[in-house]
């Protein structure tokens, strides 16, 4: 049960801290917001890698789960109840946001939520979060591979990597690149956000399976 609440805090903490930079930021309308954004992402998953990398591995996002699942790094219980406690500490994270910006509205420059909607067309979100998570799906598989990973380093590699993705994506799609980043956010934002979930749903997973699929190929003995 350890693994699964220590799989919950590190999610909350992401939403929490991302999406609340992306709020505080107004995220997307200057490039140092999109910088500080992309940098807030980034080290939160350090943050949590090395704070709970060693009770869970920390994958705090369903698609890594899904990649661990299909390279048989976890089992299909602990999977599902891994994506289940990742979904809770997501909307936690989103309530305590939520609560927060509309308590005090003035202090909130950006939306009430950090939710994800597709700047341009539905096809155009989907391929940028299907890439974008499975090259970041595949450095989290590579790095943290138990003979040729990158050991300690691990989390400092897969944070980093996650800053260079939402660089990249924000302008597409907000960046998601895991699904329970953006289903309690959407949830809490409705209209748009939650017309467009499924996009970021069905991108990450697609993104997961490409990425477990190149490892295995690439990776594996």
């Amino acid at each position: 049960m350890k693994k699964y609440l220590a799989e919950m805090v590190g999610t909350m903490t992401l939403v929490l801290l991302g999406c609340g930079t992306a709020v505080s930021l107004n995220c997307g309308v200057d490039t140092a917001s999109v910088v500080g954004t992309a940098i807030a992402f980034g080290l939160a998953v350090v943050a949590m890698a090395y704070t709970i990398g060693g009770v869970s591995g920390c994958h705090i996002n369903p698609a890594i789960t899904l990649g661990c699942l299909l390279t048989k790094r976890i089992s299909a219980k602990d999977a599902g109840m891994y994506m289940l406690f990742q979904v809770i500490g997501a909307f936690i994270g989103s309530a305590i946001l939520y609560a927060l910006v509309a308590t005090s509205p003035e202090l909130a420059e950006g939306t009430t939520t950090g939710a994800n909607t597709c700047s341009g067309t539905v096809v155009n979100g989907l391929i940028a979060e299907i890439v974008l998570t499975a090259i970041f799906v595949l450095v989290v598989l590579g790095t943290t591979d138990s003979k040729k990973g990158a050991g300690n380093f691990a989390g400092l590699a897969i944070g980093l990597s996650l800053i260079l993705i939402h660089l990249v994506g924000i302008h597409y799609t907000g960046t998601s690149v895991n699904p329970a980043r953006s289903i309690a956010p959407a949830v809490f934002a409705g209209g748009d956000a939650l017309a467009q979930l499924w996009v970021f749903i069905v991108g990450p997973f697609i993104g997961a399976v490409v990425a477990a699929g190149i490892w295995k190929t690439v990776g594996e003995e």
